[in-house]
């Protein structure tokens, strides 16, 4: 990104918030190969163009292998909070996230863990759910609370859409390969790459996890998907994923190029360029608006008559490439891990709810579920539904 595309987004971005707080938020690809006087410059541009009142937070996604002590000192200085993408532990990372010449991660990673702990870096861990670790919820979990301590966490399931012609290539994966082809990812086809997220699995995924969390976490381990989750019993949706429309997460290109979604960067789905109109107007324009409406418009049947509608919403539309029940095109690939999850943690979900109301604190919800723990047999089915004794599973 050019210094005068850097200038021009940071200026609009700030004439676009009528309201005090203005997220600055920087991905990837992997931010950091900017270098830091780029964010020096971004933060330049920020105190160059904030409005009186204007709370300014900075967020930035990273997989910390480039992160040292300059950098940290930075984050730190201006309150940067900064996503740490970690898969689990070394032999669950280094499945996936390995560098140019195959080699895991993870030991690098951890170093930019420690760096950022030892600044006092705002760190949230972003893990992806994928094949290599769907089935082993509890042990993700556990190593990013227990081992790395933790206390803010997302999961983002991890669907890579393909067609059937391209499969073989897109197992790959999509990388530079020498004398190979490489692969421009759009939202295509409805087959999926082996190394894709299971469905059903992903919601046990979860479950497994809410299980441990809701016996021990709450109040001090926070899920991403737990806390919008609990949010929507209160009529808030707090995540576009979740939410009955979409259209508020675009994403800007190095050239100044806008997109419907940091999901839809691909030529079908570009708004137009900042250089030549404003932010404010691609936003505002009709083309955007239909795109956040057709989330809620282009529901399934299978959808619309769903129970737990009101808590997921049909999904993220990239997800959206399945046949429903009813034969209907664009049913959410994930939809029955995500009925799983929902349907499952509703008794937890309403009890935290109802504490909440009459101005207790959700915690209290934990001393409910160990009462009903305490009733159990040590051989009796475990509630979270994976098959197992309660002794060999959430019970151990």
């Amino acid at each position: 990104m050019a210094k005068a595309t850097l200038e021009t987004y940071i200026r609009q971005l700030l004439e676009c918030h009528t309201g005090p707080e203005v997220t600055v938020a920087w991905q990837g690809g992997e931010p950091t190969l900017m270098g830091l006087d780029f964010f020096r410059k971004s933060v330049e541009f920020v105190e160059k163009y904030r409005r009186p009142g204007q709370q300014i937070e900075y967020t930035f996604q990273t997989n910390g292998v480039l992160l040292n002590d300059e950098w940290c000192a930075f984050l730190k200085q201006h309150d940067f909070l900064a996503g740490l993408s970690v898969d689990g532990p070394r032999e669950i990372h280094d499945r996936y996230r390995v560098n140019k010449g195959g080699e895991g991660t993870f030991e690098q990673v951890m170093r930019g863990w420690e760096l950022l702990r030892r600044h006092d870096v705002k760190v949230n861990i972003l893990c992806t759910v994928h094949a290599a670790n769907q089935d082993r919820g509890r042990k993700v979990y556990r190593f990013f609370r227990d081992d790395l301590r933790v206390r803010h966490m997302q999961f983002i399931p991890i669907v890579e859409r393909s067609t059937a012609d391209l499969l073989p290539l897109a197992n790959l994966g999509w990388s530079e390969r020498p004398g190979g082809k490489r692969l421009l990812y759009t939202q295509s086809g409805s087959a999926v790459t082996e190394r894709t997220v299971h469905p059903e699995r992903y919601g046990r995924f979860l479950v497994d996890i809410f299980e441990e969390w809701v016996r021990r976490d709450v109040g001090e381990v926070f899920v991403q998907l737990f806390d919008v989750t609990l949010n929507s019993y209160f009529g808030r949706s707090t995540l576009c994923i979740h939410a009955p429309t979409c259209g508020n997460s675009l994403a800007l290109e190095h050239n100044g190029d806008l997109y419907s979604c940091d999901h839809y960067v691909e030529p079908g789905f570009r708004l137009g360029n900042i250089h030549e109109t404003h932010m404010s107007e691609l936003i505002a324009s009709r083309r955007q608006r239909q795109f956040g409406r057709d989330k809620l418009d282009r529901l399934t049947k299978q959808c619309r008559e769903c129970e737990v509608l009101a808590l997921c919403n049909g999904g993220c539309p990239k997800d959206r490439f399945v046949p429903s029940r009813d034969g209907e095109i664009e049913h959410n690939y994930l939809c029955a891990g995500l009925y799983h999850f929902f349907t499952h943690t509703r008794p937890a979900m309403r009890a935290m709810a109802s504490l909440i109301q009459q101005g207790r604190p959700a915690n209290e919800v934990m001393p409910l579920i160990a009462a009903e723990d305490a009733k159990r047999g040590r051989n009796d089915p475990c509630p979270c539904a994976s098959g197992k004794k309660w002794k060999q599973c959430h019970g151990a």
